[in-house]
Formats: C-alpha cells, structure tokens, sequence
C-alpha cells in the first residue's frame, strides 16, 4: 500500500466517526441494543484505544523491533465505574480522539515502505508489524461508527 493512501484511508475513517458522532443527539448516547455498547461507550472505548494505539505507533518506530505491545481489556475498561464509561460527558473522550488521530496522522505522514515491516510483539496476536497497526486503526473507526449506527436505529 502506498504511503500517500495509507495517510488517506486513516484520516478518512477519522471523519467518518466524526461525522458519525456529530449527528447523535443527547437522547442517542446512551441508546443500546441488548448485547451491545451505547454511543456513549463507544466513544469513550475510541479515546481510551487512540491512547493506546499513539503509544503502540511511536514503540514501534522508535523502539527495537520485538519490544512488548501490550494488549489490554477493552471490556474491563468499559465496566470500571471510575472510568466513566456509562455516564461521563463525551466532550473530553472526543478531544483525546481528534487530537490523537491527529498527532498520529502527522507521523504516519512521514514514514517509509522501510517502517512497515517493523514490528514488536503483542502480548495477545504476537508479532505486530506497523502495517498491521495501519490496517488495525484504519478500520476501528469505521467498525465503531456502525456500531453506534446500530445502537442509535430505531
């Protein structure tokens, strides 16, 4: 994949979410089917990611290739009570979200075809190339703005 269409398709699902979210009303964010997460913890579940994936990003550029990325239960977060998943405002979750696909897109504007084989290991799927990385948070928004379509249908 070309570098130039890479940085496309991450920016791309940054403002489908987006505009996603911006047309959810108050009444919506804590809209659910029985199994599944409101748009309310959808979007704190996407800040909480983002943080983790510009962490992941800069590892695997920087540090020697095999260092640990660290995997971590999205669903225990979801269901900590301090964390706020069911009742905190989204505004704040919304700022970490735009600013760390930002800052993320502002190094994946410099990387090489050299950077995409580098690679650490994930403590859950084992090696983890940065083209997985790519092809991981290229989707996520997108994945989790149909979630919250489907939370929000009537």
């Amino acid at each position: 994949m070309d570098i130039k269409e890479i940085c496309s398709a991450y920016k791309e699902s940054t403002k489908a979410f987006l505009e996603i979210v911006s047309g959810l009303t108050t009444a919506d964010l804590d809209l659910r089917k029985s199994d599944g997460w409101s748009a309310r913890q959808v979007i704190h579940h996407m800040a909480d990611s983002e943080a983790q994936s510009y962490a992941r990003l800069r590892r695997l550029l920087a540090e020697p290739e095999g260092s640990i990325i660290h995997g971590y239960d999205e669903g225990a977060w979801a269901e900590c009570k301090t964390l706020g998943y069911e009742d905190l405002p989204i505004e704040n979750s919304l700022a970490v979200f735009k600013s760390v696909r930002a800052a993320s897109l502002d190094v994946l504007n410099r990387i090489t075809e050299a950077d995409l084989e580098k690679f650490g290991m994930h403590t859950e799927a084992g090696k983890y190339t940065l083209a997985t990385w790519i092809k991981t948070y290229s989707k996520h928004p997108v994945d989790h703005g149909q979630q919250i379509t489907q939370a929000v249908s009537k």
